[in-house]
């Protein structure tokens, strides 16, 4: 059991488990820009903005992402990191956008009518008083969102054989064929999602907790 456990080995799963933070934070800070477009378009009265946003946040959420990292690789021809983080933000952009979409509409309409009334226009409301006040109370749904994200990279080592935390993990199940060296090597991966997700669920109930405290 100690030949599992060489520095070299941990570095490997290390680089692995870097992979997969580095993917899956690009693509929740992508889909957040987007998603906030996305939301702002389908909240329009009318117009086809409006139902191109519709169109693409039902497409894409009604779809599993699976398919989309299979679709994008395919169609794009991408390699694997571009491949599962287009892919990634192409999903969770949908996702998001309904998360901003909600926090928009929970905004006070009284606020935005004193700020019409003040002479600020329609980009200036959105932009000074709706999504700084939006942001906020819809944050931990967006750390709640980056959470999925990170567990669901797992499949891009079925899909695109992406060397990324599991991937590591399978790379090294093929040297260390012995049952207790398996369940030890998938137990210390399941461990590393849980120690990192925990954390990123503990702080977003606390960041709830502490914001629903301060109002």
């Amino acid at each position: 059991m100690h030949q599992l456990f060489t520095v070299n080995n941990m570095r490997f799963l290390l680089s692995g488990l870097g992979l997969t933070l580095y993917i899956s934070a690009i693509a929740i800070v992508l889909s957040t820009l987007f998603g906030t477009v996305l939301a702002i378009c389908r909240n329009m009265k009318r117009g086809p903005l409006k139902f191109i946003a519709a169109l693409y946040i039902e497409i894409v959420r009604n779809i599993p992402n699976l398919l989309w990292i299979f679709v994008i690789f395919l169609i794009f021809h991408l390699k694997s990191t571009p491949a599962g983080i287009v892919s990634f933000t192409v999903f969770t952009t949908a996702a998001l956008a309904e998360i901003v979409r909600g926090g928009i509409n929970s905004v006070d309409k009284g606020q935005i009518e004193a700020a019409e009334s003040q002479g600020f226009n329609n980009s200036q409301v959105m932009r000074y008083i709706v999504l700084p006040q939006a942001f906020r109370s819809m944050l931990p749904a967006i750390i709640s969102q980056f959470v999925t994200v990170i567990k669901d990279t797992s499949f891009l080592w079925s899909v695109l054989a992406l060397k990324e935390f599991l991937g590591k993990a399978n790379i090294l199940m093929g040297r260390y064929s012995q049952t207790s060296q398996v369940f030890v090597l998938y137990g210390l991966v399941a461990l590393g999602y849980f120690l990192i997700n925990f954390a990123l669920s503990y702080f977003s109930r606390k960041l709830s907790k502490s914001w629903a405290n301060s109002y």
